[in-house]
């Protein structure tokens, strides 16, 4: 079995087949999926699909580059939902700042102060926190250290290799594991996988992006996890089976499926 902890099946390029997609991940032993919230005009349909399909769960939440979208009331109709499962997938996200130094230190105050509200808002819940982190790991690893995030605990979406947030496991935190790990150029992420204690792996698509060799170049889906999981029991020297085992004990025991 196996949990596919981050998939946008509420992305409009799902609409057209989404039994389908369903139905081939099914055949591939996935069992469960997670949709992350990232905007709050997609909640909406991530509710619907969930109350469409038993083995679909979902996220409130709102990506750093949606941070314009945020809206308490939204997040706060949903949050209580019995198939709500986290928060986020929140963040920082420094990759594509552009302008001059002084627009991009408001623009990250701004990504801040959104991301602090959402470890706010988990913590009230009891929900456990999707996060993402690019070009941003020492600035977010504060900022969960600070606001007492271990309180609830997560998932670093899309795990980005860096070392530094290693320590984060001994926080409550789970590194999610996607397609990525399946790139020829992902030589950092091939090297610190095996420092990641197996207790704190996760597998997700973070479908329709990220798909793995050899479908890049196509929309990824949640049937592709069979590969991800493959790769990580070669470079984990352990059995297909042991992976999905590990890491959908993993998920059940952060998402309290």
């Amino acid at each position: 079995m196996i949990i596919d902890t981050h998939i946008h099946l509420d992305d409009a390029r799902y609409r057209d087949d989404l039994n389908a997609v369903l139905s081939r991940a099914k055949e591939e032993g996935v069992q469960q999926f997670i949709i992350p919230g990232a905007d709050p005009k997609t909640i909406a349909r991530a509710v619907e699909i969930v109350e469409h399909y038993d083995a679909v769960y979902f996220a409130v939440g709102v990506h750093p580059y949606d941070l314009e979208a945020y809206d308490t009331d939204t997040l706060l109709r949903y949050i209580e939902h019995p198939k709500c499962v986290a928060v986020g997938e929140c963040g920082l996200d420094y990759y594509r700042l552009e302008g001059s130094s002084e627009v991009k230190e408001r623009e990250k105050v701004r990504q801040k102060t959104l991301f602090r509200t959402q470890i706010a808002l988990a913590k009230e819940y009891g929900k456990p926190l999707i996060v993402h982190i690019r070009d941003a790991s020492s600035d977010a690893k504060n900022i969960l250290e600070e606001e007492g995030a271990a309180e609830v605990g997560g998932v670093l979406h899309c795990y980005n290799a860096d070392e530094q947030l290693l320590s984060l496991a001994d926080q409550g935190f789970y590194f999610g594991i996607g397609g990525v790990v399946t790139f020829k150029n992902a030589r950092k992420l091939i090297n610190v996988l095996p420092k990641i204690p197996q207790n704190r792996l996760l597998i997700e698509t973070d479908g329709p992006y990220l798909t793995p060799h050899p479908h890049r170049g196509e929309r990824n889906e949640p049937a592709y996890t069979k590969l991800i999981a493959e790769k990580m029991a070669e470079l984990l020297a352990l059995s297909c089976k042991e992976i999905e085992a590990l890491t959908t004990r993993n998920a059940v025991k952060l998402f309290k499926f």
